[in-house]
């Protein structure tokens, strides 16, 4: 089984696929649909952005179970806006259509992720494409360990250390683009790959019911 996962950088997106024999190939795309053609070949593809809308005013029940999974990490999971707020043009007309859908605004982080959401919300979403959030997949994949920040060597070491559980770490990161990603990126990556292959596999937890209204799933898969 081909599976891939996706982690949004500053160009674009950082895709690794990981094939039969634990191999891994790195890309960085500068687009949704661009990371559909390179994954095309893939049974199922995990990645680090919301892939379907809030219906109605209330927030995803997959990110409030998320968040509360989360714990002191829940600052990582950022909720989605609905359509309407990720359609103003500035941060105040953001959060303006925000307090009037949803009684408060929205915040600087989840504006600045706007433009990715609707990279996704362009493309005709594939039924083997699915949500997943690094942080999850790692807590997942290596309960015991207490993980510092992401962007801390120790945090990184930690998160090397919990995908040497799934893959050769020595295959994780060979092959790096030497332009384009950063090694937490890269990280968040073969997190959401390994959601996606459990995914694959049928033995992923899927939190939140439903579809939204444009028919995708409103699940995180973990």
């Amino acid at each position: 089984m081909n599976v891939a996962g996706v982690d949004g950088v500053p160009s674009g997106w950082v895709v690794c696929v990981v094939s039969p024999g634990s191999t891994v190939a790195w890309s960085v795309v500068p687009d949704a649909q661009a990371v559909l053609d390179v994954t095309s070949g893939c049974d199922a593809v995990g990645v680090d952005i919301p892939l379907a809308l809030p219906v109605g005013a209330e927030r995803r029940e997959a990110e409030i179970l998320a968040a509360a999974r989360l714990g002191s990490a829940r600052s990582s999971l950022f909720p989605t806006p609905p359509a309407e707020v990720l359609a103003a043009p500035t941060y105040a007309d953001a959060c303006s259509v925000a307090r009037e859908l949803t009684g408060k605004a929205i915040s600087l982080q989840t504006f600045h992720i706007g433009p990715k959401i609707r990279d996704w919300q362009a493309v005709s979403l594939p039924e083997h494409v699915v949500e997943a959030h690094p942080e999850m997949s790692f807590r997942t994949l290596a309960p015991d360990l207490a993980f510092a920040g992401k962007k801390t060597a120790r945090g990184a070491g930690q998160r090397i250390a919990a995908l040497a559980r799934w893959l050769d770490p020595a295959a994780l990161l060979t092959d790096l683009p030497a332009r384009g990603t950063r090694l937490d990126d890269a990280l968040d990556a073969l997190a959401t790959a390994w959601s996606a292959a459990r995914w694959g596999r049928d033995e992923a937890e899927e939190l939140g019911p439903g579809r939204d209204a444009r028919g995708r799933r409103l699940q995180i898969v973990v």
